[in-house]
């Protein structure tokens, strides 16, 4: 961020740009705003080619081969905000900044909002039209800048992939149609109850469309992405699925991982700052393993290992031992010791209980103090006496 200058030493400086709304200092602003209006013309003209489906239209805006990616995708809005042109002088290139905001038909109650960039070009009778449309830098790939999209829909979910088999996206759609009413049961029927789902061709597909590097998901077989801070009412998360580890997953696997980031996309609303992490993973595996069977020894093998040789953790994990940069065993030992927590809540004070005080939590306006409140409000208790019975738990369970 640039510092504030002193009026008195650069005056001149400071005049030139007060006036330039009103006469254009140097001409250029006048320009750039001309050239901004213009380019806001075209892609609305673009935004609108696309809501109707008309690929003659797009066109005329400028390249249209990137529809063919896009065609299958139902789409509820489409629309396009200029926020700076970038042009050298009277040349006939330039390239906008835009954010791009989208919703999908039936699934999102608001516009999804990604940066874009614009590469534009002057025809022959002095119009804009798009070279090529592209991510922002730093902004994360939309699933059709990866190739031709094919959509699935299930009774409960909405599945889109790139270079999957139908077959492959039909087994997708059937697990988030058996996750949903799953996660209704345990958490209420209280949130959208409809999941998108997306398959990109690969671990980097995956990557590209969380806008981070593929070694920090290598092993992870999905993820669940939401706007930071967004509001209730902010369109639904997208489920993510890196293709190469779900395939190692088992029958059983492959269910309790959807139903898992079923649940986030669910519990979102009540999932704030004031969250911790082994709280809202423990609680997302606690619903996916929820009626299956599966005793503690076999959904936390590394954790029982652990106990066995004596090594009982002696907190909570921090949010800082989820992160995916860490050791594979380490990530186990903090997501099986948040499921185990969640779990002796559901045993000893009840499932009620356990979405109260996960409730609770985010209830609370910072994350200082919000875990210890909702213990007292909801479990009668305080923090070190949960932490005590949580290990005692894991001696029991897992010893």
């Amino acid at each position: 961020m640039a510092g504030r200058r002193r009026a008195s030493k650069h005056g001149v400086v400071v005049l030139c740009l007060l006036l330039a709304s009103l006469v254009a200092c140097g001409g250029r602003p006048a320009a750039d705003d001309s050239a901004r209006t213009d380019v806001q013309r075209v892609l609305d003209l673009r935004a609108a080619a696309v809501l109707d489906r008309d690929r003659a239209a797009i066109a005329r805006t400028g390249a249209a081969d990137w529809w063919s990616d896009l065609s299958a995708v139902p789409l509820a809005s489409w629309a396009y905000k200029v926020t700076s042109v970038h042009r050298s002088g009277a040349t006939a290139t330039a390239t906008a900044d835009a954010e791009l905001r989208y919703q999908v038909q039936g699934y999102d109650s608001a516009p999804v909002t990604v940066g874009r960039v614009l590469d534009l070009s002057l025809d022959a009778s002095g119009h804009w039209y798009v070279v090529r449309e592209r991510p922002a830098a730093k902004a994360p790939q939309q699933l059709w800048d990866q190739g031709p999209v094919t959509v699935v829909r299930g009774r409960h979910s909405m599945v889109l992939g790139v270079g999957q088999s139908g077959e492959k996206l039909h087994s997708f759609a059937d697990l988030a149609d058996r996750a949903v009413p799953a996660v209704s049961d345990a958490w209420g029927t209280g949130w959208s109850r409809h999941v998108v789902v997306l398959v990109p061709r690969s671990l980097d597909g995956m990557a590209g469309l969380l806008g981070s590097p593929a070694s920090s998901y290598r092993g992870i077989a999905a993820v669940t992405t939401g706007e930071t801070g967004a509001p209730a009412e902010a369109p639904a998360d997208r489920i993510i699925v890196n293709p190469d580890a779900y395939a190692l997953l088992g029958t059983l696997g492959r269910q309790v991982v959807l139903t898992h980031e079923t649940t986030h996309v669910a519990t979102r609303a009540a999932t704030t700052a004031a969250t911790p992490l082994w709280l809202s993973e423990g609680y997302a595996d606690w619903v996916g393993y929820r009626g299956t069977g599966r005793t503690p020894a076999e959904a936390a093998p590394e954790l029982a290992e652990a106990v066995s040789a004596r090594r009982v953790p002696r907190s909570l994990p921090s949010d800082a031992d989820f992160g995916f940069s860490g050791s594979a065993t380490g990530l186990a030992l903090s997501y099986e010791s948040g499921w185990m927590a969640c779990r002796m809540i559901a045993d000893r004070w009840g499932e009620a209980k356990l979405d109260a005080f996960y409730r609770a939590v985010g209830a609370h306006d910072k994350r200082p103090g919000a875990v210890e409140n909702a213990l007292a409000k909801t479990l009668d208790t305080n923090l070190r006496d949960f932490t005590t019975q949580w290990r005692d738990y894991l001696r029991d369970r897992l010893d």
